[in-house]
């Protein structure tokens, strides 16, 4: 920022600096009468060179004068010195509660996703996570019986860590989908928040818990959560670890695509089908974009700082050696 740099609030003060002309022409007109009356003039501008001299320095206080009058038609045009950037800019930031309730079964174990399901679906949604810096974000995880492994936190960094924790067959066998479901809905129960979600992952179908998993969906939609439903894993034969000396060992991968939908369907939520880890990482790229926190950018202009006072100080100062010019070093020299 530099000092003389200005913009002004009221630039048609400017308008005034018309009068100026007009008055230096009344001061020419003025002395010229006064000089055809007296006839001759000690202080006359023009009857040789000391007299000029003389004529000079007895029309510095109108020149003052002229300046200081100058100065206060700048003061009134409230000059305003220049920032880089006069402008402020704020944002507000709306985040989403969103819980992630993840399949943990047995099943999760399967080889057909590299290290298996269960290592990729938690490095996938590890990633999902590092990318919403501004929600609030909680984890579930279910098989015979499902608990909450994070509640909804705004601390990633703790969240993450709850991840690597996580593993299969430590709550019961079985799948609940029902319950994983539940127990995210305790979870955003009381949100405040405008945007809900669950995202529910699984690789199986329904076989246990105390509640429907369509009927879980049904409070969620009361409650205006919405539920995005994964299906991750490929079907059929599918291996596992171990074995025998005779053979790999295999299980019977089946996924309940009909029931995911529906459960999407009933929240407004989606359905989506992952036979690979880049389909995966796709689909959470996808849900990324829907459910993207609002940012709301506020702009407005920065108040410039004042600079008429300086105008002021100029103007007064002026008139002040005027005044001394005219009524003690001038008339003590006359």
């Amino acid at each position: 920022m530099k000092f003389w740099e200005f913009t002004y609030h009221s630039p048609w003060w400017f308008c005034l600096f018309a009068i100026l002309p007009l008055l230096i022409i009344l001061r020419v007109f003025k002395k010229a009468n006064k000089e055809t009356v007296i006839g001759h003039s000690g202080f006359s501008l023009f009857s040789s060179k000391s007299n000029f001299l003389s004529g000079l320095v007895f029309n510095i206080p109108f020149v003052l004068r002229l300046l200081a009058f100058s100065f206060l038609i700048i003061a009134m045009a409230r000059p305003q010195q220049k920032l880089d950037d006069d402008t402020i800019t704020e944002q507000s930031i709306e985040g989403i509660d969103l819980v992630l309730s993840m399949d943990i079964s047995q099943s999760m174990e399967a080889l057909d996703f590299k290290p298996d399901r269960l290592g990729a679906a938690k490095k996938v949604a590890k990633n999902f996570v590092k990318k919403r810096p501004n929600d609030r974000i909680g984890l579930v995880v279910y098989e015979g019986e499902s608990y909450t492994a994070c509640a909804l936190t705004t601390d990633h960094e703790s969240l993450l860590k709850r991840f690597d924790n996580i593993e299969s067959g430590k709550i019961g066998e079985g799948t609940a989908i029902g319950m994983g479901i539940a127990t995210a809905i305790n979870r955003l129960r009381n949100s405040e928040a405008k945007s809900k979600v669950i995202i529910l992952l699984t690789d199986g179908e329904n076989n246990t818990g105390k509640i429907h998993p369509i009927t879980a969906s049904q409070y969620a939609k009361e409650l205006g959560i919405r539920v995005y439903t994964i299906g991750i894993g490929t079907t059929g034969k599918v291996r596992m670890p171990g074995g025998t000396p005779f053979g790999n060992n295999y299980i019977d991968s089946k996924i309940d695509e009909k029931m995911l939908k529906e459960i999407a369907s009933n929240t407004d939520g989606k359905y989506y089908r992952a036979k690979n880890i880049r389909q995966l990482e796709s689909i959470y790229g996808e849900i990324d974009k829907l459910e993207k926190s609002k940012i709301n950018t506020i702009q407005y202009k920065r108040d410039l700082p004042e600079a008429f006072h300086w105008f002021v100080v100029a103007a007064l100062v002026l008139l002040m050696l005027e005044y001394l010019l005219n009524n003690f070093i001038l008339r003590v020299n006359s």
